[in-house]
């Protein structure tokens, strides 16, 4: 892995996390750690001063594993992979780590990155620190529909943000 400036991140963060989705990982190798699949986040900047933090918004509902992990640490990862890991990515995101070794099904290879663990399989890899969590509240909605479509059962996300402070590719 080669490490670049978040300056020099290029993407489309509605591709990348809408239609390719990531891995959501907390947790070290050494101390534990889990990972989710994710469709949903987003990127961009706030706070800070000079044009803001560069940061990722994730959203995480409170039965699932790795949320465990994520309120645990400091820092969590975003990994993104190739195209031909989206089946694997399907696994992970429908299987839970307290069930089994998810990871090993699908034959990922996790590696320590500083403050946490991405895959030697993963194309880039954001770390990021959390600067903030806040419950998602059904009495916020505007849309009320989003409640019905996304939230039948009411188990709503809670919403992490994270500044971005590595950023990792693959080794061309």
């Amino acid at each position: 892995m080669k490490e670049i400036h978040v300056n020099e991140l290029l993407l489309n963060p509605m591709d990348k996390i809408a239609h390719e989705w990531m891995l959501i990982t907390a947790g070290t190798l050494e101390n534990g750690y889990n990972t989710m699949t994710a469709s949903w986040g987003h990127m961009g900047s706030i706070w800070g001063h000079g044009g803001g933090l560069p940061t990722s918004v994730i959203f995480v509902r409170p039965q699932r594993y790795t949320k465990e992990f994520i309120d645990r640490e400091d820092y969590y990862t975003l990994s993104f992979f190739p195209a031909e890991h989206k089946k694997a990515l399907g696994y992970l995101g429908s299987h839970s780590g307290r069930d089994e070794d998810k990871v090993a099904a699908v034959d990922f290879h996790p590696v320590s990155v500083p403050h946490g663990v991405t895959f030697e399989e993963a194309a880039l890899t954001l770390v990021c620190r959390k600067i903030y969590r806040a419950p998602i509240v059904e009495e916020n909605f505007i849309d009320k529909s989003v409640v019905e479509d996304c939230y039948p059962k009411r188990d709503f996300h809670d919403m992490y943000i994270g500044e971005i402070v590595e950023v990792y590719t693959k080794d061309a």
